[in-house]
């Protein structure tokens, strides 16, 4: 049972680093892919990253180009998908980035993160990237990742929160375009309400 079962459990995504600057596990030395015996590693095929947490001080657990963290076992990892919670490039985070930081040096962490990704696992074949509601399309940070994707020649798909591969003025999942969306308020159709007293 074992043997049928791990395969379906671990085709699952996967996170690649705890994602919480707030959980015990955050600046573990040991991510939970390290974790996992090679043959579990061997199996998983999607891989999710959040860029965002713990930007002002990134843990040292998060080094793709690490060999410890064992991404040559996952020789099966097609898809990563990124999901980018915030973007401390904007000028609201000034004064916040810690020391030594510019508005760049998360953004060029990031890049980093994924360069190493790449470079250990050569069965990857898409990327897919999204962020919260506070992100833009055109954020540095997207921008640089976008770029990284497209010349590592890798197939880049946006995420269905944000719904940037829709049209520009089309809502995605999450936030209040999306619940508005849902309802269908502010698309500017005629609508009918019935009342029964």
């Amino acid at each position: 049972m074992h043997e049928e079962a791990y395969r379906v459990f671990y085709s699952q995504p996967l996170r690649l680093f705890p994602h919480s600057d707030h959980g015990r596990f955050f600046y573990t030395k040991k991510p939970l892919l390290t974790r996992l015996a090679p043959r579990y590693r061997n199996v998983v095929n999607v891989v999710e990253m959040r860029l965002g947490p713990g930007w002002t001080d990134p843990p040292k657990c998060q080094d793709t180009r690490r060999p410890a963290l064992g991404l040559e076992d996952c020789t099966n990892l097609r898809l990563l998908k990124v999901l980018v919670q915030l973007d401390p490039s904007a000028d609201v985070f000034m004064g916040f980035r810690g020391k030594g930081a510019t508005e760049e040096t998360y953004k060029w962490f990031c890049v980093d993160l994924l360069a190493g990704l790449f470079e250990r696992v050569p069965s990857l074949e898409t990327v897919e990237i999204d962020a919260w509601p506070g992100v833009k399309k055109d954020s540095p940070l997207v921008m640089a990742l976008q770029r990284k994707v497209l010349e590592s020649k890798l197939h880049l798909v946006w995420g269905p929160l944000r719904g940037w591969e829709k049209d520009a003025d089309e809502p995605g999942l999450i936030g209040l375009e999306g619940a508005m969306a849902s309802m269908r308020l502010g698309d500017g159709a005629p609508r009918v309400v019935e009342v029964h007293a």
